[in-house]
């Protein structure tokens, strides 16, 4: 543990606090910062509010029998409303007769300020998914009506996971979130982030985050603002702002242990003058960020994503955001492969990198996978090394050896030669994959779209092919350190531009395979990919959950984390429960049964299924995988075995 004092060492911090501003500037010049705190937000109650009237007189009435409370200020706000229309002590008699749930302690401090206490309180760090966990534990809410005093804005999520369980939702909106009235502040520290006066910016609430781009996009400052941030380090106080931030395609550098004001300002003052030089130089690495457009209205899709497909309600999306679900989803990597005969007569008509550039012929081969399998959700069919074509590599599928590149990159100096992927529209037939798979897919199957990760391909690249010691990748990644950085920054871009162009046709998911990671020490990792899967993961678009999946050494494992919306895939060396104790049971995980069980009986199938689900323990956030590819000799009844087993199991 570090014996010095935390100290900012005289950075410049931004801070958005508006009702503890004065707090703020104290706290972070009692750690060496120089303070620059300007409110950004002030809560407007809805007035005159009739809906909140009408709530109250059905909570009275016994009509809604459980009321949860998310804000202490929106309690306030609820009381304020109904003043002079409600009796007002009646409806606290109610509220104190029926079930309340308080999410956290500000709700909970506010009923107390009226003899109120809550019958349950939302554990740290009290977001919507503590909340359904609470619920699922204590709270029976099937064929409830439900009462949700809302935050500013409505979450979807929310909503969906109380109507999972059984719920009517009637929700009840007392406040909304505006500018401060003195904006100037706001807009003073605006400029100066983007003039790189600014070295850190604290975040205390997610709707901060709303407002600044707001106020950028209002001064057509959304651009360079994303640039700057870039190269600014960004502490959010906890995971519903840092949510925001992911959803706002922006990143987050610092989360500290507890969801307190304190604790952010002296986590991120030990760790600022480190965290920010590692942040500058990968930027330096990296280049200029590819962002994709602002959307027209950042409060539309601040909650849980800016993609409203059917999908997004179904067992697979709600376990990719760690919500519970009434059983466990499952799918399987390479589940439209040489095991099926229907991709065997396809395939023998043609090439496989013909297939792969025959978006019909993909769409047809991966529709009837899942609809003979019976899985949860679709991949793509398409291939890791596509995207090297247009980047200047020749490359060619030779039969017996699989994928070959002709003209590897081997020297420092031919790193110069791999081209940037400037215009994606070589990889159009990929894009139209998606599009056609997505039309020709039920409407609540989501669709995986995919890439390789840098460190794979780059590995492609330099080797020419398959390889069982990396001798050429590993002598240029020791070699030459700026080669290396070089190769591997145009493969992150070039990734992030292709997935990016994935979910626009039509992915609600992404998933990144580095299938030759594991040859990697945890410290290689962390040394020479870890900086550049960072810029890569800011770089996708914001809200749409990303699978990074890197198979064959379970010590990397807690360095696949990346943002809050990733999940780890998992492959089979390793316990699932042991896994995912190592990743933080914060994100979700997929995997992870050995692809070589479907080779067995019917009877080890469902008793290895059952093992892996007894070790995720029933957790949300659970995609069941092979813990990598299904193998070609796999009986596809067995494949479709395992599917069932896993619905039969898993059910809750």
């Amino acid at each position: 543990m570090n014996a010095n004092p935390p100290d900012f060492q005289k950075l410049r911090v931004a801070a958005l606090e508006s009702r503890r501003a004065d707090d703020m500037a104290r706290l972070i010049e009692r750690h060496g910062g120089v303070a620059h705190v300007s409110p950004s937000m002030r809560e407007i109650p809805i007035r005159p509010n009739r809906a909140a009237v009408d709530f109250a007189y059905r909570v009275i009435t016994g009509q809604i029998g459980v009321v949860i409370l998310m804000t202490g200020v929106g309690f306030k706000f609820l009381l304020s409303a109904i003043e002079g229309d409600v009796d007002r002590q009646r409806f606290l008699d109610t509220l104190s007769d029926i079930t309340t749930i308080a999410r956290g302690p500000k709700p909970a401090a506010a009923m107390k300020e009226v003899g109120l206490t809550p019958t349950y309180r939302v554990d740290e760090p009290n977001t919507w998914r503590e909340l359904l966990q609470l619920i699922d534990r204590q709270v029976p809410v099937a064929n409830q009506h439900v009462g949700l005093q809302e935050y500013g804005v409505t979450n979807p999520s929310l909503i969906a996971g109380l109507e999972a369980r059984g719920a009517t939702v009637e929700t009840v909106r007392v406040y909304g979130w505006d500018y401060p009235e003195d904006v100037g502040p706001l807009e003073a520290n605006l400029r100066a982030i983007i003039a790189g006066e600014r070295d850190v910016l604290l975040l205390t609430s997610a709707h901060q985050v709303v407002n600044l781009l707001r106020l950028a996009e209002s001064q057509g400052l959304v651009a360079p603002l994303r640039e700057a941030l870039a190269r600014t380090l960004i502490a959010s106080i906890g995971p519903t702002t840092s949510q925001m931030l992911v959803e706002s395609d922006l990143p987050v550098d610092l989360e500290p242990a507890h969801p307190k004001m304190g604790h952010l300002v002296v986590e991120t003052a030990r760790s600022a003058e480190e965290l920010l030089r590692a942040k500058r130089l990968r930027h330096r690495i990296a280049g200029p960020r590819h962002t994709p457009p602002p959307t027209a209205d950042f409060t539309e899709n601040q909650n849980m994503g800016i993609d409203s497909h059917p999908s997004q309600r179904s067992l697979f999306m709600r376990a990719c955001r760690g919500e519970p679900t009434e059983r466990t989803p499952i799918w399987l990597m390479r589940q439209a492969g040489r095991y099926m005969a229907e991709y065997r007569s396809v395939r023998a008509r043609q090439s496989f990198l013909e297939l792969c550039k025959s978006p019909k012929l993909c769409s047809e081969v991966m529709c009837t996978a899942v609809e003979r399998l019976g899985v949860d959700a679709a991949i793509i069919f398409s291939d890791l090394l596509p995207i090297l074509e247009p980047m200047g590599f020749q490359l060619e599928y030779v039969h017996g050896d699989g994928p070959v590149i002709h003209n590897p990159v081997r020297t420092p100096s031919e790193v110069d030669r791999v081209q940037e992927l400037a215009d994606p529209g070589s990889l159009d037939f990929v894009f139209e994959t998606v599009r056609q798979t997505r039309a020709d897919l039920p409407p609540d199957i989501p669709l995986i779209g995919f890439a390789g990760s840098p460190f794979t391909l780059a590995s492609y690249a330099i080797e020419g092919g398959g390889s069982r010691q990396y001798a050429a990748t590993k002598a240029m990644m020791y070699g030459d350190a700026a080669a290396w950085d070089e190769l591997m920054a145009k493969l992150s871009r070039a990734v992030v531009t292709y997935l990016n162009h994935q979910i626009a046709a039509g992915a609600q998911v992404v998933q990144l395979f580095d299938s030759w990671a594991g040859c990697l020490s945890p410290t290689d990792y962390s040394t020479y990919v870890l900086p550049h899967m960072r810029a890569l993961l800011a770089g996708i678009t914001a809200g749409v959950p990303v699978i990074n999946f890197a198979t064959g050494n379970p010590e990397l494992l807690p360095l696949l984390c990346g943002d809050s919306r990733t999940i780890v895939g998992v492959d089979w060396r390793i316990s699932l429960d042991v896994a995912w104790q190592r990743i933080d049971y914060r994100h979700p995980v997929q995997g992870n049964l050995d692809p070589g069980v479907l080779l067995g009986s019917p009877e080890l199938i469902v008793r290895k299924a059952r093992e892996v689900l007894d070790a995720a323990g029933g957790r949300p956030g659970h995609l069941f995988n092979v813990g990598h590819g299904v193998l070609q000799q796999t009986p596809v009844e067995n494949a479709i075995r395992l599917v069932q087993c896993v619905k039969e199991l898993s059910q809750r």
